[in-house]
């Protein structure tokens, strides 16, 4: 018997948390503290674009069109940065394995965010977010790489929700440094984007490479894939498919993540409050955002043990929007805005099914690189909207932006009927390994 039949009679046999082995979890968590904190130094930057950006330019207002612009070229550049990271360290983590390349990426993605405390100009500030990007990019294809090889694979939906909560509540636990450091410069919160640096040493130690990996790697010997291989064959299909999908989801999401901050902070009735009464709304908003998220993770895990992957990720496009063409078809108030934006944060748990669905549509060793790049990839039209959005709208008119971008949902519920099941979707059909353990007990 091969290496991979016993890793995965070992995977199917697992029946409770309580069955999982050391490798497991010390790889479980790994890949939750590492997207915890991708979270956290990705949406720094989002909660203050505005007053960094203007405390760059020496401009005072922050609705310049100077601030709009150089903020959308930065938020941009990050998201170019995340696309090229996620298909550079994709690459890395068929190479070099799993537990290696994580580590990398964690590593670039806090000294970059940590870097951006010294920017003195807009454009540096671009640079060191881009390059932070770049790891971040590449933490997602990998982290997600390393849980499909270790948990059950039955376990999928639910080890998704569980993996994109982390990136949650990193995006949550970013505002807690915008509140409590609201009193100090924009840049002084960039620091605690350098804490994530010390979770490089435990996973070096504690986390060895999957078999599954290893199994692959010498059978491949010097015949190992490449990017290339993506556009030929069977995989072609599905590569084509998860990036059309991806550029549609991601476009829309992102310009949403980016602009309802904005849109907020220039309301008739909030344009004239203080900067930090304008943080703790934006910190507020961010909090109701993501608390719906994480609750939207777990809903869409349900779904799809009923639905499958495909029909999930269409009727998740499908609420998204209609829940944005209702917010910012007409003219809101932001206690209005504050009702519906639970309903976008809760769609965004398409994100969630992504993680665990990409990485089996791929051979173990195009696995990180076919999920980084398709995936990620989608992040250049992501970065392009931002800026076209950015450039594009009236000052202080972030609706318009909103609106343009919620209408990509559409479009994308139509993509989403193209894609292919994952293997072994039957077997992921199954209750949560939490209801698993209790039932045992």
């Amino acid at each position: 018997m091969s290496l991979d039949e016993t890793v995965a009679i070992e995977r199917k046999e697992i029946r409770s948390l309580r069955d999982l082995s050391s490798h497991q979890w010390k790889s479980g968590i790994a890949a939750w503290l590492g997207w915890l904190f991708d979270g956290l130094d990705m949406h720094l930057y989002v909660l203050v674009a505005a007053p960094f950006v203007a405390e760059l330019t020496g401009v005072s207002d922050q609705s310049d069109p100077t601030v709009r612009s150089y903020s959308s070229w930065i938020q941009a550049a990050f998201l170019v940065g995340w696309a090229l990271g996620g298909g550079f360290f994709g690459r890395v983590g068929d190479r070099i394995g799993r537990s290696r390349a994580l580590s990398l990426t964690i590593l670039t993605y806090a000294t970059f965010t940590g870097l951006a405390f010294f920017a003195q100009t807009w454009w540096q500030l671009l640079i060191v977010r881009f390059v932070a990007a770049l790891g971040i990019g590449g933490e997602w294809a990998v982290g997600a790489s390393l849980l499909s090889e270790t948990w059950p694979s039955r376990w999928r939906p639910w080890i998704a929700a569980v993996l994109q909560t982390g990136v949650n509540i990193g995006v949550l636990l970013a505002s807690v440094p915008i509140v409590l450091l609201s009193s100090f410069s924009p840049r002084v919160v960039f620091l605690v984007g350098v804490f994530p640096a010390l979770l490089v040493f435990w996973i070096r130690s504690a986390v060895p490479e999957t078999e599954e990996w290893q199994s692959a790697k010498e059978a491949a010997k010097d015949k190992q894939p490449g990017i290339a291989d993506l556009f030929r064959g069977d995989v072609r299909r599905t590569s084509i498919l998860i990036i059309l999908i991806c550029a549609v989801t991601l476009t829309g999401h992102w310009a949403f993540l980016f602009w309802y901050q904005q849109q907020l902070r220039n309301l008739p009735e909030i344009v004239t409050l203080s900067e930090v009464q304008k943080r703790e709304l934006t910190g507020f908003a961010n909090v109701v955002v993501m608390g719906a998220a994480i609750a939207g993770n777990f809903l869409a895990a349900a779904i799809a043990r009923f639905m499958g992957y495909r029909r999930s990720i269409a009727l998740l496009c499908l609420v998204y929007f209609v829940a944005m063409m209702a917010s910012y078809g007409v003219p809101r108030d932001h206690k209005t805005l504050l009702l519906l934006l639970p309903i976008m944060g809760a769609s965004g748990g398409i994100f969630a099914l992504f993680t665990m669905y990409l990485p089996p549509l791929f051979p173990t060793l195009l696995r990180t690189t076919g999920a980084g790049f398709c995936y990620n990839i989608g992040r250049l039209a992501a970065a392009a909207g931002t800026v076209i959005f950015g450039l594009a709208i009236k000052v202080g008119d972030y609706r318009t932006a909103l609106l343009i971008a919620g209408s990509l949902f559409l479009p994308a519920t139509v993509i989403a009927m193209w894609l292919p099941e994952p293997p072994e979707e039957d077997d992921a059909k199954v209750s949560p390994p939490i209801a698993e353990t209790s039932l045992a007990d």
